[in-house]
């Protein structure tokens, strides 16, 4: 992209992203996200994922710069030549030399016991979990056919490409390839079937998940990091009109970190 002009910074509220921000705004200028060409989120990837549900709607690219724990989502800081430099290095050269990243968020829609109907956008994943010490029963049905009549686990994942390496992967999902088309649905500790271990599903595939006790079992369902208690029906579709984009440098790309993160011993 061509270097940008107005530049909109959002930190977390560590004081590493705050400290960051005071500098990066008096070299560059601030701009409000709405009147920016270009975000840039200074914090870890749970402060990348609330950029996104927060501004996502505008369609600015995203720039990320690691100043939290975890940092898969964003760029590496550049160490400051001097003092008076910032994090980021050159961040005009670093922007247009970015490439871009485009998400497609999954929407969720849950269905309460109370009989209210809340939706939400994950860009990582939708995860269903027990609320209770009691094993969680679901049914799971693809594009309104049942493929599993019942799931005895501790909960179950659909994750996107982009989240395939978080959660998905430490219950043992596969790490999907960014612009594979495809979604991965993993169970969480599952007990029966026992030789289940989850499917691959193109994108465009509308999932519902059926909690078969939900009084007995209660289960929750979490978009991201918003959460829904006591849900008894839970709808999951890839979005057909939102997309993000976000920005990396060229030797970081994401689709370079999902190839890596295979190769990981």
């Amino acid at each position: 992209m061509s270097s940008p002009q107005r530049i909109a910074f959002l930190a977390s509220a560590t004081d590493d992203a705050q400290r960051a921000l005071g500098a990066m705004t008096a070299r560059y200028g601030q701009h409000a996200p709405e009147d920016a060409d270009v975000l840039c989120a200074l914090g870890g990837d749970g402060f990348m994922l609330q950029t996104l549900h927060r501004h996502g709607a505008l369609g600015r690219p995203v720039y990320g710069l690691k100043l939290g724990t975890v940092g898969f989502l964003m760029n590496q800081q550049r160490l400051p030549a001097a003092a008076d430099d910032d994090v980021g290095g050159d961040l005009h050269a670093r922007l247009a030399s970015a490439e871009p990243a485009v998400l497609r968020p999954l929407e969720m829609v849950a269905s309460t016991e109370s009989g209210t109907s809340v939706g939400s956008l994950a860009y990582n994943e939708v995860s269903l979990l027990r609320q209770t010490r009691q094993a969680a029963h679901i049914a799971i049905e693809l594009n309104g056919q049942t493929r599993l009549e019942e799931l005895v686990c501790d909960g179950v994942i659909l994750a996107t490409a982009a989240g395939s390496t978080a959660y998905n992967y430490s219950a043992h999902g596969p790490i999907l390839p960014l612009g594979s088309g495809v979604v991965a649905l993993t169970p969480i500790a599952p007990f029966r079937p026992r030789r289940w271990r989850g499917a691959l599903l193109r994108a465009d595939t509308q999932v519902r998940f059926r909690v078969l006790d939900p009084y007995k079992r209660p289960m929750s369902a979490t978009a991201d990091s918003h959460e829904v208690r006591d849900v008894v029906e839970v709808t999951i579709h890839e979005s057909r009109d939102r997309t993000v984009t976000l920005l990396f440098d060229p030797e970081h790309n994401l689709e370079e970190r999902i190839l890596s993160e295979q190769f990981m011993a």
